[in-house]
């Protein structure tokens, strides 16, 4: 039954953002005097895995390369992980300036994969003060991976589908920095049970330093919570340089997932990053304005 309700809440989700874009207008429409909202607490929309609390505006449309190579410790055989290479194609779409959704493919497990994020609360000063930015993210995740003919006896089409529930909240404390906290919900319909639970939670906490103009560092770390005993996996973290040019922004990352996607990176990472399980790659965007106005988010 509980499938069937996250499936439901995700149906949902977009007519509820857009009943809480209206009462945000009517509460900002209420406030006396100037109001200084914060903008571009990230300057994209991943930290370097996970989603910052940032949304396209309306009418925008980004599309999301995101490569990942094997791991580094592989050796010259492998040239040292170049030889291997996990890839996740997807696009962006601002339905309003709070509101975005999403569809991509991800190489890892064949999975695709899609989502709605809406932002529910803005930091700001002035005639209108709060400390920080709230963005709520929920996703469906279809695992394709293995085929028909290789599923045990009893695997049905809707044991591949697996739910993140995210509430993401971050703070801008100057133009310099920001850092954002990430509880995470995950329920995986069908799943090995001697080494992990059906739902599964995550705390996850990031970060963006801004060093010039242009160039950026960037950081996460997902510790997940009540973990199976027989657990193989491991904590995801990653380090991250954001290089903006132009229209695009270009990421090169380090971390110890090759998944990217919610379930992958954060409940399904195999690599201990301190034992050199340490995955180099990149994620590179492009920006189109589709319709609507330009505005700042």
């Amino acid at each position: 039954m509980k499938r069937y309700l996250l499936g439901i809440a995700l149906l949902t989700f977009s007519g509820l953002a857009f009943a809480q874009e209206d009462l945000m207008k009517e509460l900002e429409s209420s406030q006396t005097g100037d109001t200084d909202y914060a903008f571009q607490t990230f300057k994209g929309t991943r930290i370097v895995n996970g989603h910052t609390v940032e949304t396209k505006p309306k009418g925008t449309l980004e599309f999301i390369f995101a490569h990942r190579f094997g791991e580094v410790n592989g050796g010259l055989y492998e040239l040292f992980g170049l030889d291997d290479a996990y890839v996740r194609y997807g696009l962006d779409y601002g339905i309003t300036d709070n509101l975005s959704v999403s569809y991509g493919r991800n190489s890892v497990d064949k999975t695709m994969d899609g989502y709605a994020k809406y932002k529910l609360l803005k930091q700001s000063k002035g005639a209108k003060n709060f400390p920080f930015t709230m963005t709520v993210l929920g996703g469906v995740a279809y695992r394709s991976s293995p085929k028909k003919d290789n599923v045990p006896a009893g695997f049905k089409t809707i044991d591949r589908f697996a739910y993140v529930t995210q509430l993401l909240v971050a703070r801008k404390f100057n133009p310099n920095f920001s850092m954002q906290v990430m509880p995470t919900f995950i329920h995986k319909n069908a799943v090995d049970q001697n080494i992990e639970d059906n739902d599964q939670m995550a705390i996850g906490v990031g970060g963006r330093l801004k060093v010039t103009k242009s160039v950026a560092l960037t950081s996460e770390y997902y510790y997940r919570l009540q973990v199976n005993e027989n657990s193989p996996y491991k904590n995801t973290f990653g380090i991250g340089v954001d290089i903006e040019t132009g229209g695009h922004v270009f990421q090169i990352v380090v971390t110890n997932t090759r998944g990217l996607t919610e379930r992958a990176f954060i409940t399904e990472t195999d690599g201990d990053f301190s034992e050199g399980d340490i995955h180099l790659g990149f994620n590179v965007t492009r920006t189109f304005q589709l319709g609507g106005n330009r505005s700042k988010n």
